[in-house]
């Protein structure tokens, strides 16, 4: 029995400074003290309990390795709260919040001083890691956040007018340094980080679209880019995204904010320049910091050395645009912009002089238009998109491929009405992808529609169609992450019968194989921390681990999240009883994923105790019935 007489000291943000409740040695705090105690942060979503249920709750002993302190039940039996000592010095070290029994938000006293310095969103709360250095309830520093948080954070910045909560979102210098993206370009993106810095309090004060009452609702962005080692005297790869945009939410309206390029720096993505504002339109920006010609320069307009000027008045006339769409709130007038906005980008297509630069003024004509039909901002940019590859990409397979493929997800995703017949959405969707993979066969994208039709057919159960598209992947994609994956679904679709062989590293780092686990029975459940039906298998493979422990039955969980630590985080609040595997990647590219083609969560693979597969895609429903079969058979 753990030894929990210690006295507690429980941190209370309140009028921005921290009170200390003393207890007395060995008594918990009662359901009404716990539910007294608030997150430092704000804006959590945590569960409440109205007053009526407080006396309902309950206070229990923690029972967790190495940790003592306690735990507030609720009246259904979920965690509310749960304040523990994690390294046995007798004082609560960590404060955590629930909602609907998932860990959501936790107070961190890392330095062992009665005070939190770290603050993490966790579960459904979002990924955010947050550092205080000097303990006064702020943050000072983002050890992890995501480029939607991010965005979310310029939206809060704005509505609060905190100039402090927006520059630590931008990029710093020594961060652009570790980074090695080169000389020139590190001082062309400093520059601009050093003027968003100064120039926020400004922007904040003057624009009026953004009030206390806004609400972050979206992220979108074209597809994230990488800019090689090697580029313009860089050293590594560095991921970014151009033209991100914030969507918020004011009194029913909604608006628009282009938050621009946004670079990933470790485990956290940061912000480049000051945002621009907008009502109910799409934004964009048209001379990029990586991706767009003549994005070099200084100056926004390119230099005279990497285009005519007659393309620098082009530019500057687009910048011109932006600045009008900035102010802009008659749709009809935003609609207009827009055209105009497009009519330029056809026009430097027309003017560029070489294959470079016009293959990404057509990329970003494309993805300037896909944005602007999803959002609405241009209804008729649907109709433009389905032209753009027919009329501009000339010869250039690969452009017509990227313009077709964009034309048929963003016509896919303009269908989904609220009003729409799904089944016949999905059935032009399919149709429509079947004839792209036959006009761009050999194009990555045809890699990427082999796959979804693929995909429906197993969802059709239809597995022998389905594994001539994914063998077909497999073959013409050799060495790529599609035809691996491919090459894994092969393998799932044929593995009744046959020894499955799985292997890779534990989330705790120690090598793993499945072949180890012969002569019982396995159940192979892939995961992710996002996925709440996973999670609701989990509960059905305890019973079941339960039920068959004579028959020796073992469960082997393959976690696809994109980063150890969420599942680490997971785990540590909800400890499962069977082997966890973790590869680097998430579900799109983690070698766990690929072995096995695994596209969808959850997926669970059936295994007997000789190591062969006697079911693979089993569903949950039917797991009890195979294992009692199998148990009986044996």
């Amino acid at each position: 029995m753990k030894d929990r007489h210690f006295s507690v000291s429980i941190a209370v943000l309140a009028c921005a400074s921290f009170a200390f409740v003393e207890r007395a040695v060995g008594a918990p705090p009662t359901p009404a003290a716990a539910l007294a105690l608030r997150p430092v942060q704000a804006d959590i979503p945590y569960e409440q309990v109205p007053p009526e249920a407080v006396e309902k709750c309950s206070v229990r002993d923690l029972e967790i390795e190495d940790w003592t302190g306690w735990e507030l039940v609720g009246p259904d039996g979920n965690l509310l709260r749960r304040f523990a000592d994690t390294n046995g010095d007798k004082k609560i070290d960590l404060w955590c919040y629930y909602n609907f029994g998932v860990e959501v938000y936790r107070d961190i006293d890392q330095n062992n001083n009665g005070k939190a310095d770290e603050y993490r969103w966790l579960g459904t709360a979002g990924v955010r890691w947050g550092l205080d250095d000097d303990e006064d309830g702020q943050v000072d520093r983002w050890k992890r956040i995501s480029a939607e948080e991010v965005t979310a954070e310029v939206v809060a910045a704005l509505r609060d007018k905190d100039g402090p909560r927006f520059a630590r979102l931008l990029i710093t210098k020594s961060e652009l340094e570790d980074l090695g993206l080169g000389d020139e370009k590190n001082s062309q993106i400093l520059a601009k980080s050093t003027r968003a810095a100064s120039d926020f309090e400004d922007l904040a004060k003057r624009q009026t679209s953004i009030g206390a009452d806004a609400q972050w609702v979206q992220f979108a962005a074209p597809v994230p880019g990488v800019v090689p080692s090697g580029t313009e005297g860089s050293t590594q790869d560095v991921v970014v995204y151009e033209n991100a945009v914030a969507m918020y939410e004011q009194n029913e309206k909604s608006g628009q904010i282009l938050v621009g390029t946004l670079i990933q720096v470790d485990n956290a993505w940061r912000l480049v320049e000051l945002p621009s504002i907008s009502d109910g339109e799409t934004l964009a920006q048209v001379a990029g910091n990586f991706f767009t010609p003549g994005a070099n320069s200084n100056a926004s307009a390119a230099s005279a050395d990497s285009i005519n000027r007659d393309t620098q008045e082009t530019v500057v006339e687009l910048e011109s645009i932006e600045t009008k769409l900035s102010s802009a709130k008659d749709a009809a007038d935003v609609a207009s912009l827009h055209k105009r906005r497009a009519d330029l980008l056809e026009k430097l297509i027309g003017a560029s002089e070489n294959r470079v630069e016009r293959d990404t003024w057509v990329r970003q004509l494309v993805d300037m238009l896909s944005v602007g039909a999803q959002t609405g901002a241009y209804p008729e940019a649907v109709e433009r998109l389905n032209r753009v590859a027919d009329q501009f990409a000339g010869s250039e397979e690969s452009l017509k491929a990227y313009a077709d493929f964009q034309a048929i997800s963003t016509d896919y995703v303009v269908r989904q009405t609220p009003d729409a017949d799904f089944t016949e959405v999905q059935k032009w969707y399919l149709d429509a992808l079947a004839q792209f993979v036959e006009k761009h066969p050999s194009t990555p994208e045809a890699a990427q529609a082999w796959m979804q039709l693929a995909l429906s057919k197993e969802f059709e159960d239809k597995e022998q169609d389905a594994l001539v598209f994914y063998k077909r992947v497999a073959s013409s994609f050799p060495d790529t992450d599609a035809g691996e994956k491919a090459a894994g679904a092969v393998r799932r679709l044929e593995s009744v019968g046959q020894s499955l062989e799985l292997a890779g590293p534990t989330i705790d780092g120690k090598p793993f194989k499945l072949s180890g686990l012969r002569g019982r029975p396995v159940i192979v459940h892939y995961w992710a921390t996002w996925c709440e039906p996973c999670k609701q298998d989990m509960k059905l493979l305890r019973r079941l681990q339960a039920s068959y422990q004579k028959a020796g039955l073992q469960v082997v969980g393959v976690n696809v999240d994109l980063t150890k630590e969420q599942a680490q985080a997971f785990l540590k609040q909800n400890p499962l009883p069977w082997t966890q595997l973790f590869e680097p990647g998430g579900l799109e590219s983690s070698e766990l994923a690929k072995t096995l083609g695994v596209q969808t969560l959850p997926t669970m693979l059936l295994v007997d105790a000789s190591g062969k597969v006697v079911k693979h895609n089993v569903r949950a429903a039917e797991l009890d019935e195979k294992i009692s079969e199998l148990v009986q058979k044996k």
